[in-house]
């Protein structure tokens, strides 16, 4: 069992930038890590996974703007988000699962998940 926090969510205008932080109570080292997105009214959505490779997947929505990091010592996943478009607009969820292989972007892939933070991107 993992808890997720995440922080950083907010209001900001149309090619802006954020930079969301999820801690894990647990050692996020033992886990495959993601970031999700659930815009309004749609299902949720993959953005970026972290595999077990130390690489990174990416959502094509995503590809070049956001990039997601991990920090082993300080149990955190980080998603900067850069060039926000109004269609980022969602709620962002921090999730985890214990698996072989890391990297999924499906959420039904994951058991753990944030409470979720908001981001809102304005034209």
């Amino acid at each position: 069992q993992v808890e997720l926090t995440e922080s950083g969510g907010g209001a900001v205008q149309s090619g802006g930038s954020l930079r969301l932080s999820c801690v894990t109570s647990a050692s996020i080292a033992t886990y495959c890590m993601g970031w999700f997105r659930r815009p309004p009214g749609r299902e949720r959505e993959g953005v970026a996974a972290r595999d077990s490779y130390s690489a990174s997947t990416y959502a094509a929505s995503v590809t070049g703007r956001f990039t997601i990091s991990q920090h082993n010592d300080n149990n955190t996943l980080i998603l900067q988000m850069n060039s926000l478009k109004p269609e980022d607009t969602a709620m962002y969820y921090c999730a985890a699962y214990r698996g072989v292989f890391c990297g999924s972007l499906r959420p039904h892939d994951y058991e753990y998940w944030g409470q979720g933070t908001q981001v809102i991107v304005s034209s």
